[in-house]
């Protein structure tokens, strides 16, 4: 016979408000099996603790219910209480009458009945819990990290700090990312470049950081603490060890003509080309789409004049194989290109505002590019139609957020930071100029955000019209942007030289196929899904894979990279010990029984299930059958519910507990 511990936590009044403590604490010293039943204000701190562990010694009891919150909250709280006192952790089961009894419920006697009922359940499900051992795993320590924006890098470069070696995975020819394209950043203005440019270098030459740069991750098997991630390293037609970067081959190259990803087609670059001048690593690519060597088998003039002969255009693409314990995903983000791209079935773009169509309708990223000093004019503000300077911009925030109609409901978080930014950075260029922007309403959040977006209309006089546009047309070589002040109660109409579009914030083209290699879950929008917003919030659903920056939400740079630190954390504290310790509560397959269907493997989201040969001493095969990869196994329990032959069940959840808490409360 059991002896069962029963406490009912009060949560302050978050549970005694609505539910009779005493009451149930009474009805649970009746139950079968229940030695001894007490209630406390507080379970979780430390005299509560301290209760549990003296019942246990005293009561000397070998399974513990504790009725207070969810355990999400206090579970592990509660397991190491019972563990000090000597009993297993796993003969200790929450029963949640708070969230899922007073807090959705107004009726005491009703509130308390239910929570009885609750605290029941666990009763009888404890009775059946085994006494587990945690699940030890080798640990590979060395990380990957994909994606080398500010947050990869940023990643990465704390990873190797202390001491691991980083695999750095860049699908560009550059690490650096869209910041690296910045001109000044909110809300010190401070040169983009002068900040990132020596992380990248750092990165570049850091001795424990393995640099794959113009790659892309292929395919990964494994688990945590021992994945096996296949690069592919795309043909780049350029000897690395041997080029030195002397940029003769960019020169000679006769096709300069094309649009320049770097500059978001501001600019144009060679066939042959590094993205930027302080580009890591300062090698060149061949774009072999336009190459003519390439194309059509002529020209080659960079190869000629290569003197380290480092032009290969027999290059193909090569895999290469890593073995690593961890994943840092850090793909960023992409805009909403307005009219030219539909992010989901239900939109078409916004047509109305003419971008694609009229050359001086362009986005937040190409506006950069246009005022930077490295961008493709030198850092004086043109018109992409005629070269002439702006005497008056449009801004428009929100262009694709916040509009359940194009089918992205959310904030982009940033705009409103950056729009204001390049209010004061238009001015800064052009002093007499006219800066005009049509907002929802402001959004800014953060150290010194709210003063950074009131000095931009106080001090340097930039224009705030409350209201969305409705339409844009050129006429006579002006656009004309109309639109509505509704704090005023007027339409406005605004004679512009040049708009700026705040596109939505996106994730990052290939995301949803990186998370199905990767076996982690997207949102509606294509982000990638955190374990816990607020309690896990770099972790995934998958053991040992992280996210940070752009790619989990939109976010500014302050933010990617103290959650690029944040992941890199998580990583360290895996790789502090040479075995990797998991919870023991997943799915277990009696060999003995099984049928050797494999419904399970077919079914598995995380690919825990493998295929064995049970074999006699002399080798003899005996049978095929079913077997949990007690690495990437996560206890979902998919396996159990199509096992045909009942051989599969769920340590923590076995049918045999399910069946008991079923019957207490029939």
């Amino acid at each position: 016979m059991s002896r069962i511990g029963v406490f009912v936590c009060w949560c302050g009044e978050n549970i005694a408000r609505t539910v009779d403590v005493d009451q149930v604490a009474e009805a649970c010293g009746e139950m079968p099996g229940v030695r001894c039943a007490q209630n406390y204000k507080y379970m979780c701190a430390d005299p509560g603790q301290a209760m549990i562990r003296e019942k246990i010694a005293s009561e000397r009891l070998d399974a513990v219910v504790v009725a207070s919150c969810s355990p999400h909250m206090h579970l592990k709280t509660f397991r190491r209480a019972a563990a000090a006192a000597g009993l297993n952790p796993y003969r200790l089961e929450m029963a949640n009458i708070r969230e899922q009894c007073s807090w959705v419920h107004h009726d005491k006697d009703r509130a308390t009945e239910k929570a009885i009922g609750i605290v029941r359940t666990a009763v009888a499900k404890v009775r059946y819990n085994h006494a587990l051992s945690p699940i030890r795993v080798p640990m590979t320590r060395r990380a990957m990290v994909i994606g080398g924006g500010v947050a990869g890098i940023q990643a990465a470069l704390d990873i190797a700090d202390a001491g691991y070696e980083v695999v750095l995975v860049e699908r560009e020819p550059s690490i650096g990312g869209k910041m690296a394209g910045l001109s000044e950043t909110f809300p010190t203005l401070d040169c983009s470049q002068c900040i990132l440019t020596p992380r990248m270098v750092e990165a570049g030459q850091h001795p424990r950081i393995k640099l794959y740069t113009y790659s892309e991750l292929e395919s990964v098997s494994g688990f945590v603490g021992n994945f096996e991630a296949t690069i592919r390293k795309k043909t780049r037609y350029v000897d690395m060890a041997k080029c030195t970067g002397c940029g003769e081959c960019q020169k000679i190259c006769p096709l300069k003509r094309n649009p320049s990803e770097f500059d978001f087609g501001m600019g144009m670059r060679p066939a042959i080309f590094m993205p930027f001048p302080q580009a890591v690593p300062a090698r060149p690519v061949i774009d072999k789409k336009v190459c003519a060597k390439i194309v059509r088998n002529g020209c080659g003039l960079c190869e000629k004049k290569c003197a380290p002969g480092a032009i290969n255009f027999k290059d193909q693409d090569e895999l290469a194989t890593e073995r690593v314990g961890a994943i840092v995903v850090a793909t960023g983000y992409k805009l909403y290109s307005i009219g030219r791209e539909q992010p989901s079935a239900k939109t078409t773009g916004y047509g109305e505002y003419g971008y694609g169509k009229y050359k001086d309708v362009i986005d937040s990223l190409q506006f950069e590019r246009l005022i930077s000093a490295s961008g493709p004019t030198n850092g004086e503000l043109k018109r992409p139609s005629d070269g002439k300077i702006p005497q008056s911009v449009v801004f428009i925030a929100c262009v694709g957020s916040r509009d359940n109609a194009k089918g992205l409901p959310y904030c982009s978080k940033i705009c409103c930071m950056y729009t204001a930014k390049h209010t004061m950075l238009y001015k800064h260029k052009v002093h007499s100029g006219e800066a005009h922007v049509f907002y929802m309403d402001i959004r800014a959040g953060g150290k010194g955000y709210d003063e950074f977006v009131r000095r931009a209309i106080e001090k340097d006089g930039a224009k705030y019209y409350r209201g969305r546009v409705s339409k844009i047309t050129e006429e006579n070589g002006k656009l004309i942007v109309r639109g509505a002040d509704t704090l005023a109660g007027v339409p406005v109409t605004v004679e512009t030289d040049l708009v700026v579009l705040a596109s939505a914030m996106r994730p990052a083209d290939g995301v949803e196929r990186l998370a199905q290699k990767l076996n982690i879950g997207c949102d509606e929008f294509g982000f990638l899904m955190e374990s816990h917003p607020k309690l896990r919030p770099v972790e995934t659903n998958t053991a040992g894979v992280y996210v940070c920056g752009a790619c989990q939400a939109p976010k500014d740079i302050p933010e990617s990279v103290a959650q690029a630190s944040a992941a890199a954390s998580k990583v360290m504290i895996s790789f502090s010990a040479s075995e990797l310790t998991r919870e023991p509560e997943i799915a277990r397959i009696d060999e003995q029984t099984c049928a050797a269907c494999f419904a399970c493997e077919r079914t598995c989201p995380y690919h825990a299930i493998e295929r064995v040969e049970l074999r006699a001493r002399n080798g003899d095969l005996i049978k095929r059958a079913a077997r949990v990869n007690q690495g990437l196994c996560m206890g979902c329990g998919t396996c159990v519910s199509v096992c045909p032959s009942k051989s599969a069940d769920s340590e923590g959840f076995t049918e045999e507990e399910v069946y008991a808490m079923v019957e207490a409360l029939a």
